[in-house]
């Protein structure tokens, strides 16, 4: 399966329960985190660099103690596919080293 073919609604969720929090269906998928705003702006500019590297991009919404990050791939037409869990990954990983803990 190439990186950018659309996931089966099982496929998404199979992916999904390996991260805690992740939700989503196979248009986009999302996380919200508990993380105060200056600590956010550095998980932001860190995804963005990973982001860069993978040529995919998040959406990200940023509010007080909360910090959202909502993906679907846009190139391939909307929808969930592999990078969107590729990036997925890099975003756990950057989050969870700025102490994040998933939103209630």
């Amino acid at each position: 399966m190439a990186e950018r073919d659309p996931l089966t609604a099982e496929e998404v969720r199979t992916n999904l329960e390996r991260w805690e929090g992740w939700s989503g269906d196979t248009s986009r998928i999302g996380k919200t985190y508990q993380l105060d705003y200056y600590t956010s702006i550095k998980v932001i500019n860190e995804v963005a660099e990973a982001a860069q590297r993978l040529q995919h991009h998040p959406d990200i919404d940023i509010r007080w103690q909360r910090l959202r990050f909502s993906i679907t791939t846009y190139s391939a037409g909307a929808v969930v596919t592999p990078l969107d869990f590729t990036l997925v990954a890099q975003i756990e990983r950057i989050a969870s080293a700025h102490g994040a803990k998933t939103a209630p």
